[in-house]
């Protein structure tokens, strides 16, 4: 491994290094990454750059497997966590804009299990006292989370994806809300999944089917899935945390999803956080966002859904500026996944920036490799 990563750096010097893709060397960022992967800070990474109409920039750097001393490719294949909620509010706003879905509606409209559901007022060790909430959690809410609902239920242990959908939305209705709706912030699969749950009820469709069919297939997301095929199996770059010296990196499992990963008959798609993809996947479904709403004259979203979606929808009371699945801020929008994957649909700049790792716990030092990219990125391609 010393003598991949000495000419790993020698080559990144001499810019010459395989993975530039044709690159030269003021273009490539490459060099700049080379030394997150030399003091072990990151194992590898794809960092990609897109406009609205075609792909910049595609780099690797580092190991898709360390031990097995295999390189990162530009097609490896990447738990994205979390990135799957904006891809799941991009699908329930597809219903919003056919009439099937009113955001100010109240959940129980469309899943009458949450009828009667309370919230906490009072706790301490021994007793929770519960009220009934000012008002039903809203489909805007769940999308924003501000409904109240905790980050996941009691049973959802230990992997997220263990429960088919309906089962684990059912226990969502069960269990109190932690604050009053629309007061508060608080991250929320439980919210995500809740909301994905009424896609299924109005469309008619199993949520899974319906990405597929209205998002993934039409888009051409050919690698992004909640079951990854062997194929995509073996392309799976591996995740890593630091030792507890923060001195090397130690191989860490997916501990939060069910293995094999492949099995569908006991793994069920997790809405808020299930998805695979590849870099080049997640910068198409980006670019149709970049161009809002629409790819390839195909239109996904409407005008007044795309601004809806990625507006802020936390009041100005709270920290988080949050809109539908998406973090938002005056330069764009995106989302973050657990294992330090990162969408950023720059609209400012015209740029889609993809950051394709697989690091639990990354510390400072990996959001800065992540942050190297995106400057070098805006400098060289932003308008």
């Amino acid at each position: 491994m010393k003598l991949h990563l000495l000419l790993f750096t020698l080559a990144a010097a001499l810019s010459l290094s395989p993975q530039t893709h044709g690159q030269d060397s003021k273009s490539s960022v490459t060099a700049l990454l080379q030394p997150f992967v030399d003091n072990h800070t990151i194992a590898g990474a794809v960092a990609l750059v897109a406009d609205k109409d075609k792909v910049l920039s595609v780099e690797t750097v580092g190991f898709a497997d360390i031990a097995g001393d295999e390189a990162m490719a530009p097609d490896a294949t990447f738990w994205i966590a979390s990135q799957s909620k904006g891809m799941t509010a991009v699908a329930v706003m597809m219903l919003v804009d056919e009439g099937k879905i009113a955001l100010d509606d109240p959940v129980e409209k469309y899943l009458p299990e949450f009828g009667g559901q309370m919230v906490v007022a009072e706790k301490d060790d021994d007793h929770v006292l519960l009220k009934k909430p000012s008002h039903p959690i809203t489909i805007r809410e769940v999308l924003s989370h501000m409904s109240g609902l905790p980050f996941k239920s009691a049973i959802e242990d230990p992997t997220l994806d263990a429960l088919p959908l309906e089962a684990a939305v059912k226990s969502y209705a069960m269990t109190p809300l932690q604050t009053e709706p629309g007061t508060a912030y608080q991250y929320s699969n439980a919210g995500i999944n809740t909301a994905a749950r009424v896609l299924e009820m109005v469309s008619g469709l199993p949520y899974e089917d319906f990405m597929q069919q209205r998002l993934f297939d039409p888009l051409g997301m050919k690698d992004t899935t909640f079951w990854p095929s062997e194929e995509q199996v073996a392309r799976l770059a591996k995740s890593y945390r630091h030792n507890a010296e923060k001195t090397d990196l130690n191989e860490f499992p997916l501990a939060q999803l069910s293995h094999p990963l492949t099995d569908r008959t006991h793994r069920f798609p997790m809405p808020a956080g299930g998805l695979f993809s590849t870099a080049q996947d997640t910068a198409i479904f980006c670019q149709m966002l970049l161009r809002g709403g629409e790819w390839n004259g195909q239109r996904y979203l409407s005008e007044t859904a795309f601004k809806e979606l990625t507006r802020r929808q936390t009041p100005e009371s709270v920290k988080n500026s949050y809109g539908f699945g998406f973090t938002v801020s005056p330069s764009g929008f995106g989302h973050g996944g657990a294992h330090a994957t990162n969408m950023d649909i720059r609209t400012d700049k015209g740029l889609v920036l993809i950051w394709m790792v697989q690091h639990y716990g990354s510390p400072t030092e990996g959001a800065k490799a992540q942050n190297v990219f995106k400057n070098w990125a805006v400098e060289r391609f932003g308008k």
